[in-house]
């Protein structure tokens, strides 16, 4: 069976993976790779089902800018989520 450490521990890593993705998207749209590539639509793929929704309610929100928030709202949700997962796991 597994600890609650160990449980913890694996939600942290999962966090902070899915916050590199984030991260490594928004490099990506700087640089514009080969969208063809495996390792770009491995990140796209893994990124889109979290973005899309945070970028549809910034749309809703009234924020039609040029610039995209969605990584950073993506990041700050992505974080505050896991911060209440472990505090029900870990009972505190």
């Amino acid at each position: 069976m597994f600890s609650t450490r160990d449980i913890v521990m694996a939600i942290y890593y999962l966090q902070r993976l899915i916050n590199i993705f984030i991260f490594v998207r928004v490099i990506f749209s700087w640089v514009n790779p080969n969208p063809h590539s495996g390792l770009v639509q491995f990140i796209y793929g893994v990124t889109e089902p979290i973005l899309a929704p945070v970028r549809n309610l910034i749309h809703r929100l009234g924020y039609n800018g040029m610039i995209d928030f969605s990584p950073i709202a993506a990041i700050l949700l992505v974080n505050m989520i896991t911060s209440v997962i472990i505090r029900l796991v870990t009972g505190l």
